[in-house]
């Protein structure tokens, strides 16, 4: 890991891209070249192996001169996980950790460790420096499947006890964590790729239920928005794209302070063209855009309206840059068959 570089003013535009394949195309090194996003974003269209994955994740820090450019993932575990065998094993789902933790609160803090810090040895090797990991989101009854087993548990204390320790396990492997989904999606009963849900819970369930985990986990670094609507927020945008949502309650009462990066800007729970999505998104004061998918033309188009890091959201993406650390002393091999040995243990 090298020196911390530190983003001068006016140089580096606030956006998060992905990219088309597995290797980038030259209109692409061209773009990320003269853009300079602050970071990319890799799917499992951009996996293959591990010199592959390696090759383009050296591509993105040549392309804006960066060694430690952030390269987010989502490696989560159960359903939402990039990397699989052979790149990186099965992992279990939250919840199934949860329920180890409800059986076994030592146990089950300790599997939750081993597997955020088995992720860090996973994705460090192949460049991948960030992981779009803890969910810290509160599912109910209503909600939709979209978070489901994701989730930790359906109790706050329980998730922001357990995506706190998950949190920490990435971070002495050496990846950052981005907690998500700010202010809180287990409430929404539809699928924000897809559609915009409205939560209509009042403001006091709010505030004790959906906001308390990241509330507890204010003081983390990144933190990325929920495509939802608070009706006892802001009735008419969603969070992502609310300057009440963001400004009052998820920098105000929540207390995050953080780099806020927008969920993906090309998910259909977003209205209106690319342009004024991602005006939408830095009027309502996210630090970052994220835009997931690869396409050229939206990519354009988003970064024709994606300013240059300044001010407060600079300050906070050199924060950012300044906590990549070199990774503990801990035995890979050690810790893997320690999670193992847990997970047959609470299987049997």
């Amino acid at each position: 890991m090298s020196e911390s570089i530190i983003i001068p003013d006016g140089e580096v535009k606030a956006a998060i891209f992905g990219c088309s394949g597995l290797t980038l195309t030259e209109a692409e090194r061209k773009f990320f070249s003269e853009q300079k996003p602050f970071g990319f974003i890799l799917f499992s269209r951009n996996i293959d192996n591990p010199e592959q994955i390696r090759a383009l994740t050296h591509e993105f820090a040549e392309c804006v001169g960066n060694p430690d450019v952030p390269v987010l993932i989502d490696q989560e575990g159960g359903r939402v996980q990039r990397l699989r065998p052979p790149l990186a094993e099965n992992y279990p789902h939250a919840w199934q950790l949860g329920e180890i933790y409800l059986k076994d609160k030592g146990m089950g803090s300790h599997a939750v460790w081993l597997m955020s810090r088995l992720h860090a040895f996973d994705l460090l090797k192949l460049g991948i420096n960030v992981d779009c990991l803890p969910v810290l989101d509160v599912p109910t009854p209503e909600g939709h499947e979209v978070i489901g087993k994701r989730a930790y548990g359906d109790e706050p204390e329980i998730v922001a006890e357990l995506g706190q320790i998950a949190a920490d396990g990435l971070k002495e492997g050496g990846v950052l964590p981005v907690i998500k989904h700010i202010p809180g999606h287990g409430r929404a009963a539809a699928d924000t790729h897809y559609e915009l849900p409205t939560v209509d819970a009042g403001l006091n369930e709010l505030i004790a239920n959906d906001f308390e985990p990241f509330k507890r986990l204010s003081g983390e670094l990144m933190a990325m928005t929920a495509h939802v609507v608070y009706s006892a927020i802001d009735p008419n945008e969603p969070a992502t794209t609310s300057k009440i949502a963001i400004e009052k309650y998820i920098r105000g009462i929540i207390g995050f302070d953080g780099l806020l990066m927008s969920d993906d800007v090309s998910m259909n729970a977003l209205s209106g063209d690319f342009s004024e999505r991602t005006s939408k998104i830095f009027a309502a004061g996210c630090d970052i855009v994220l835009h997931c998918n690869g396409d050229m033309a939206e990519m354009q188009a988003v970064a024709e309206h994606t300013p240059v890091l300044s001010g407060q959201a600079l300050e906070r993406a050199n924060a950012v840059l300044a906590a990549f650390q070199e990774p503990d002393s801990h035995n890979e091999a050690a810790l893997r068959a320690e999670f193992k040995e847990i997970l047959e243990q609470m299987s049997s």
